[in-house]
């Protein structure tokens, strides 16, 4: 009673799908682990320093990290990837030999891959992002939210649920404030549910914001 459970791994196998794919020895497993976070960690910071702004935010949904023996198969789905691809000249170029420089010197190839998501804003970490971007500009929070909710129904959705949590609009007393438009039953397994957890600096503060997002159920 009580225990709280990540709407991801709950349904996983069922509705979702791992988003690391290889098997590794148990001596290796904790070394691919961490070069999968820093993986990731890399393509996030790399779109961050060149694309991220208030009306230019980089769109990243997820990135899928499939592993052989030899090769390393990286897709980074994304909702704007046009941006990447444009920016400065070099995009891809630039981000594939920031990712294997950071990578151990091993003789292995690196492939990396753009796919576009179709609704941006039916991603809840697309989604989250904007919020806080938002946030981070002194935005109000209920306009915020509720330019949020509008862009996600365009997705159509089935459903939305939002958590802030923080110093919101500056106040000296944290709070937590939630909105919810349509269905979002987290109970159903068999409802595919899709969360994410983003973290906006303000000024006064960080503030985390949640959103779970109700697209389907088989």
């Amino acid at each position: 009673m009580g225990q709280k459970m990540n709407p991801l791994g709950f349904r996983l196998g069922i509705t979702q799908n791992h988003r690391s794919h290889w098997f590794a020895q148990q001596k290796n497993y904790s070394e691919d682990l961490r070069e999968d976070e820093k993986i990731r960690n890399c393509i996030v910071n790399y779109i961050r320093r060149h694309m991220r702004s208030s009306s230019n935010h980089g769109g990243i949904a997820r990135v899928e990290i499939r592993r052989k023996i030899d090769l390393i198969q990286v897709e980074i789905h994304i909702g704007f990837p046009n941006l990447l691809i444009e920016n400065r000249g070099r995009g891809i170029e630039q981000l594939r030999t920031d990712v294997r420089n950071m990578l151990n010197p091993v003789d292995r190839k690196l492939n990396i891959a753009i796919v576009k998501v179709a609704k941006p804003y039916g991603e809840p970490n697309i989604l989250a992002e904007f919020i806080a971007l938002q946030l981070e500009d002194r935005v109000s929070l209920g306009r915020t939210v509720k330019r949020a909710i509008e862009l996600a129904e365009q997705a159509d959705i089935k459903g939305i649920q939002i958590q802030i949590a923080g110093r919101l609009d500056g106040n000296e007393i944290a709070r937590v404030e939630w909105a919810r438009e349509g269905r979002v039953p987290l109970q159903t397994i068999r409802a595919k549910i899709d969360h994410c957890y983003y973290p906006a600096q303000t000024i006064y503060g960080v503030l985390g914001i949640k959103i779970w997002i109700f697209g389907d159920e088989k």
